[in-house]
């Protein structure tokens, strides 16, 4: 259909920072950084030894205060956030969460700072660090898998730790089908072409039962007691924590603490895109805690997610079409989106609920190893995010069934 004088470009990924093959997955992370900056990768590499050691921290003491000006491109400026992300992170937790700090020390926290600024990122770490720039391929012609892929830099966990960041990794990938149709959806919206946004809603769909699949893969590398009584610690921020509740002074940026909450699911841009895509709607306090995540992505990220919630409304287009197969499409969609956020509840009940109880009952006991032990008592109901875990993934699970189309069918 050719294009109305005086209309606006068709809409499309190429300004966001969105690979046609990766998604907002960072294509070919950089491995290694200028040599100048070789005293942050050797503590980076070695934060899992060095915290076991407890040696971390004292490491990090003896660290040069290094300028962050000789960082120049987009992906050195990313494996730089990630390597101190990680220090931060193992620092801040490397005795558990009742041996807490109150001060980064200025070696880290003054470039950690810089280069957050440049990079539009929070700085702590984020989804778009542990996962979307921190991997690479074991053999480089090899394929996209469990099997051939590596973390780049890690945190305490091993293997549970290797499979949790690598899985999060492929269920981003498996979006990517779903990323390019929604260019699609959207031009389709806006020229009225039902049969394009019907196909490009089935192709997302195909796209959201994918991820639903790779995401099943948690429960095949991924050790529940491993997770919750060692990883998740490292995961989680000096916001809404209990153990942290003044937040974090970073030295030589500024002397009041400052607080930022920890990883999470809620910080990948793509449930945010199908949200707004469908128009699926939050209530206050859901919505106040995912809007905030945004400012957790790149800045690029975040303003696609924006300028999808400013198109023409979906569901009303779809309504207003009366065709059988444009609904159907459409309603499928809200299924699948649906069934992956049913099936999340799913893991986050065999990785933090499930093992939640089972440590206070052996902490009653008086049974409780040293890992059930050290897992943060302050997260027992509460997402590295901050969130009130349960309450939270059911309150959102429940909006996306409301945007149902009222009155037709919904999918089996």
């Amino acid at each position: 259909m050719a294009a109305v004088p005086g209309s606006k470009a068709p809409f499309s990924l190429d300004t966001y920072h969105v690979s046609e093959e990766l998604g907002f997955i960072l294509p070919e992370p950089l491995e290694e950084l200028p040599s100048y900056y070789k005293p942050w990768m050797d503590i980076a590499l070695r934060v899992p030894e060095l915290v076991l050691s407890h040696e971390l921290r004292s490491c990090i003491h003896k660290m040069p205060l290094l300028s962050s000006q000789l960082l120049q491109r987009h992906r050195e400026l990313r494996l730089a956030h990630l390597a101190l992300s990680v220090m931060s992170m193992g620092y801040v937790w490397q005795e558990g969460e009742n041996g807490t700090v109150q001060v980064l020390p200025r070696n880290l926290a003054v470039p950690f700072w810089e280069v957050s600024q440049r990079l539009g990122l929070p700085p702590i770490l984020t989804h778009a660090d542990a996962v979307l720039a921190n991997w690479r391929k074991r053999d480089p012609d090899g394929p996209f898998d469990m099997q051939n892929l590596e973390l780049l830099l890690s945190l305490p966990g091993g293997e549970s730790t290797r499979g949790f960041f690598m899985v999060t990794l492929l269920v981003e990938l498996a979006a990517v089908p779903s990323l390019r149709n929604i260019p699609i959806v959207i031009n389709g919206v806006r020229s009225g072409d039902v049969e394009a946004v019907a196909k490009g809603l089935e192709e997302i769909s195909e796209s959201l039962q994918d991820m639903k699949d790779t995401l099943k893969l948690m429960q095949a590398h991924v050790e529940p007691s491993v997770f919750y009584g060692i990883m998740r610690i490292y995961l989680s921020g000096w916001k809404d924590n209990p153990c942290m509740p003044k937040g974090l002074v970073y030295e030589g940026v500024q002397t009041e603490p400052m607080e930022y909450s920890g990883g999470s699911a809620a910080q990948s841009s793509l449930l945010h895109c199908y949200d707004e895509l469908l128009g699926v709607q939050h209530e206050t306090e859901s919505g106040a805690f995912l809007f905030r995540m945004r400012n957790y992505m790149l800045p690029a990220h975040k303003q696609l997610i924006q300028d999808i919630s400013r198109e023409r409304p979906l569901r009303s287009f779809v309504q207003q079409q009366d065709n059988e197969r444009l609904s159907q499409a459409f309603q499928l969609c809200v299924s699948k989106l649906l069934a992956l956020r049913n099936y999340h509840i799913t893991v986050v009940s065999r990785f933090v609920t499930v093992p939640a109880a089972r440590a206070r009952q052996l902490r009653d006991t008086g049974e409780a190893s040293e890992m059930v032990s050290k897992a943060p008592t302050a997260l027992e109901e509460r997402g590295t995010g901050g969130s009130g875990i349960m309450s939270f993934l059911k309150t959102v699970r429940d909006e996306t069934r409301d945007a149902y189309l009222p009155g037709s069918s919904k999918p089996s």
